[in-house]
């Protein structure tokens, strides 16, 4: 997904970002380092004379027949330029809801969620954490021709056919909560708002919700629940939160294990401790991890699929939202009407043979018990 390519004092690195991993690929003399950013400066229509400030560029290319841009980012070091470009590939992103790898159930209670035709629907995670494809993925389900959609991100990554797309440009003065005002003037039916980082957006984001619109956007949470306490923390008034808010989607990406290197194993006991698993001798469950081959680079892996937490406003929880409540609380009622958390639809996924746990371990940063 990323080339990276860093002067180091005697040498420049090329490292590739593989299924969400760094992998080191070669090492070049450091003779070429400056010919060949001057080239991906110039491919990227940046300045090539301008060695002591960060710049951004885009390069399109067409490889095997597809298009990709590659969005670089080039910033000074001490031992010169390093840049990085990640690779946009508009197709992984008009993926159906079906490939994100939502179980059934789930993808049943998205779809519910985003036919509404007003209200806030949240996607949480990291930075990495594959929200800009899951909310690509449902615009692309909602863009049909008798809906309006228009959209503020920063910066656009994917150009969709049929939806109105606006980038951030602070020189220019258009930023997330101005272009939102804009946007309830052009007779909207859906918005999308890239990141809800201030109290300006959140504000504006609940008013459009409140006015019959659909509105989806992203926050940087570790979990669903805690999108909720995002907004009361950034000053918006938790009756409005718990009148807007419809629901509040938490994910990540986990390697999947390579199909052709997989072999039954027994996880370490410590780690199926942590996720409160506790094997039954009497119904024994088969786990699988890659071995290595060289399909997958000898990792094990090959790919990546979601896990995902998505809760569902409702009456109970927004009137706990209303009273002030703590994360931990909105989460333990959203567990009782049936949310399943990050670590127990990545301990599914483990159980179907897709992922491991300690790859579960590695991407969830606090790993409770997933079974009660």
């Amino acid at each position: 997904s990323d080339i990276h390519i860093e002067p180091q004092r005697r040498n420049v690195r090329v490292r590739y970002r593989v299924d969400g991993v760094l992998h080191e690929m070669m090492s070049v003399p450091k003779y070429l380092h400056a010919p060949m950013l001057s080239r991906v400066k110039i491919m990227a229509d940046m300045d090539i004379a301008e060695r002591r400030k960060p710049q951004d560029g885009r390069i399109p290319i067409k490889h095997a027949g597809k298009d990709y841009d590659l969005r670089v980012s080039v910033i000074p070091t001490v031992n010169g330029e390093k840049s990085v470009m990640r690779i946009l590939d508009k197709s992984s992103v008009l993926l159906g809801l079906s490939k994100l790898g939502l179980f059934p159930d789930t993808q049943a209670l998205l779809e519910e969620l985003i036919m509404q035709p007003y209200g806030i629907l949240l996607s949480c995670g990291p930075t990495g954490s594959g929200k800009t494809t899951t909310q690509y993925s449902v615009l692309n389900k909602l863009n049909i021709v008798d809906t309006n959609i228009v959209t503020i991100e920063d910066p656009v990554e994917y150009q969709l056919p049929g939806i109105s797309q606006v980038a951030v440009n602070r020189k220019a003065g258009v930023e997330f909560s101005s272009a939102l005002r804009s946007f309830l003037r052009q007779d909207p039916d859906i918005m999308m708002v890239g990141e809800i980082r201030d109290a300006e957006t959140a504000h504006i984001a609940i008013e459009a919700s409140l006015t019959g619109h659909l509105v989806l956007s992203t926050v940087h949470t570790n979990d669903a629940p805690q999108s909720v306490t995002r907004l009361v923390d950034m000053g918006v008034e938790p009756f409005l939160v718990g009148a807007s808010l419809i629901g509040s989607m938490a994910q990540r990406l986990v390697r999947k294990v390579c199909n052709d290197c997989r072999t039954a194993y027994h996880p370490p006991m410590e780690a199926l401790e942590r996720f409160g698993f506790k094997p039954d001798p009497n119904n024994p469950i088969t786990f699988y991890r890659g071995q290595g081959c060289t399909n997958c680079r000898e990792t094990g892996y090959r790919g990546r699929i979601g896990i995902y937490e998505l809760m569902i406003m409702n009456a109970e929880i927004s009137e706990l939202v209303v009273k002030g409540a703590s994360a931990g609380e909105i989460r333990d009622a959203a567990r009782a009407n049936g949310m399943r958390t990050l670590q127990q639809d990545g301990l599914k996924k483990v159980l179907a043979g897709m992922t491991t746990i300690e790859e579960v371990m590695r991407v969830v940063q606090s790993v409770g018990a997933a079974l009660d």
